[in-house]
């Protein structure tokens, strides 16, 4: 353990879209740093569980304090019963939640905050739409997106229908029978988790002076996004932008503070066993979770 790192026993710990690709090693962008083996020997970014010993150079925890955080900057790891990780990465568990709820949120619901906020620049009264709103990403962006005011649609298969009413949205589609960029409505901001529309159909459903964020999709589509993003503005008056996860303990704060007051609760799908670790990791990236799916690894 380093001067500036924390000892943690983990209670619990997220799973997310990119231990898939790191596991399988797709999009290519994920074998940098390891072409002939995983660059990581133990996956898992998001954690929650307990800090047992600081360095000299901590500051903001001690040993017996309940901490949260996204460790991707630390050398991951998370999937294990310990982890040492930078004290930059944590914060203080929101109370009233448990360890599985806690995990749930540092990618997820950071990468949907940076999205709608940040990239998207949403404000009450407007119109969003997110695709891919059934899991982790999804179901936080509709919880904070509703507690701007806005007014929120979800596209998803048909089994991620309810879980989307349930975090909130105000309406819900079914991407195998709607096409929501072809029924003629039109939206302040598309906040795209799976990239599985074309640009063209895209800029169509945006209102002017709209924005899309695509958040995830596949190295085609996130090159022409980027490839398009400045003609698109200049001469459309429509904003396209790539969101790059970017692990932020200001914002997992925030997350941390709306959580508290009761304004969003992470929706768990289900909570595995280490031992089913794999099985986890499995099913998100076929797409059977819905929410997030949690490791929980200390009764």
């Amino acid at each position: 353990m380093k001067e500036y790192e924390v000892l943690i026993e983990v209670h619990a710990a997220s799973v997310n879209s990119w231990d898939w690709d790191l596991l399988r090693g797709k999009p290519f962008v994920n074998r940098m740093g390891g072409l002939r083996k995983p660059r990581y020997r133990i996956l898992g970014a998001d954690i929650a569980g307990r800090v047992v010993a600081a360095g000299a150079g901590v500051q903001r925890f001690r040993p017996g304090d309940e901490v949260f955080g996204d460790i991707s900057g630390s050398g991951w790891g998370g999937f294990a019963e310990y982890v040492s990780v930078q004290e930059k990465a944590l914060t203080a568990k929101p109370a009233g939640l448990s360890f599985e709820q806690a995990a749930a949120i540092p990618q997820a619901a950071v990468l949907a905050l940076q999205g709608m906020r940040d990239k998207g620049k949403l404000q009450q009264g407007q119109k969003v739409l997110i695709n891919g709103a059934g899991g982790g990403v999804g179901t936080f962006g509709i919880q904070y997106a509703k507690y701007l005011g806005a007014e929120v649609s979800g596209v998803d298969c048909a089994d991620k229908l309810e879980v989307m009413r349930q975090a909130g949205a105000d309406h819900v589609l079914d991407y195998a029978a709607e096409d929501f960029t072809a029924n003629k409505l039109h939206y302040d901001l598309i906040m795209d988790v799976v990239g599985t529309r074309s640009l063209a159909s895209i800029k169509r459903a945006l209102k002017p002076g709209g924005s899309y964020v695509m958040i995830g999709g596949t190295m085609s589509s996130i090159f022409k996004t980027i490839i398009a993003a400045p003609l698109t503005s200049r001469f459309e008056d429509k904003h396209l932008a790539l969101l790059i996860h970017r692990p932020n303990h200001e914002d997992q704060q925030v997350w941390k503070e709306l959580a508290e007051a009761g304004y969003i609760s992470p929706v768990v799908d289900r909570c595995y066993s280490l031992d089913d670790a794999a099985q986890a990791i499995r099913d998100l990236g076929e797409g059977r979770v819905k929410g997030k799916a949690v490791i929980k690894i200390k009764a």
